[in-house]
């Protein structure tokens, strides 16, 4: 079996510098928070994961959840998997077809929806311990090449000023840490380290020794 210990330490330091950030965010601006316990709005959300976070969140997903809870998650995550690249293919088509911009194809996926494979049905998260970077940024101001986003529930006010949370420097960060994940492993397929996946395909996947070009027994 493959070991990531040592860059799952090092990304559960990034967790915890993302969480503190987000409750000092939290802390200044309580009148602008409007998450819930029941709210998924979040949960609809489509965004990708770092190599890093997909391997992460497969491992713990079959380490830690009990297997009648992980085929339930599992048949999510299959539905998921196939909005997902519905809605994929038809980006890719204003992109190289329409020839759109990427901002504007940015902003439009924005509007997108798909069920995470996590929200069970009384709408809360069945791996919130473990839930993405992302998951734990929603709900605060964040930006993105320099482009400020928030949820739309929230009552942060465009135009106003507000602490943020600068996704590019942590996605640099996840970046990175998905490179020494290849290097911890042995891996010199450095192609992996760009890869990017939705939480379907993350635990649809199978990171073994083949899927990192490994030596096999």
């Amino acid at each position: 079996m493959l070991d990531f210990v040592n860059t799952f330490k090092k990304y559960e330091a990034l967790v915890y510098k993302v969480e503190k950030s987000v409750r000092q965010i939290q802390e200044s601006n309580p009148d602008c928070i409007r998450c819930t316990k029941h709210c998924s709005d979040c949960c609809y959300a489509v965004f990708e994961l770092s190599l890093i976070e997909s391997v992460y969140i497969n491992v713990h997903f079959y380490s830690f959840l009990d297997k009648e809870k992980q085929g339930l998650v599992l048949e999510r995550a299959e539905r998921a998997d196939r909005a997902y690249y519905k809605i994929k293919r038809k980006f890719q088509k204003m992109v190289f077809q329409e020839e759109k911009n990427e901002e504007e194809v940015f902003h439009l996926l924005a509007e997108e929806r798909v069920r995470c494979p996590f929200l069970n049905e009384a709408a809360l998260c069945d791996f919130y311990e473990y839930r993405p970077i992302t998951c734990r940024a929603y709900g605060v101001p964040t930006a993105i090449q320099g482009t400020g986003h928030t949820c739309g529930k929230s009552g942060f006010k465009k135009g106003t000023l507000y602490p943020t949370i600068n996704l590019d420097r942590i996605n640099e960060r996840l970046l990175k840490l998905s490179e020494e994940l290849l290097t911890e492993i042995g891996s010199e397929d450095r192609q992996l380290q760009m890869r990017l996946l939705p939480v379907s395909t993350s635990l649809l996947s199978l990171y073994d020794e083949e899927f990192f070009g490994l030596p096999i027994g």
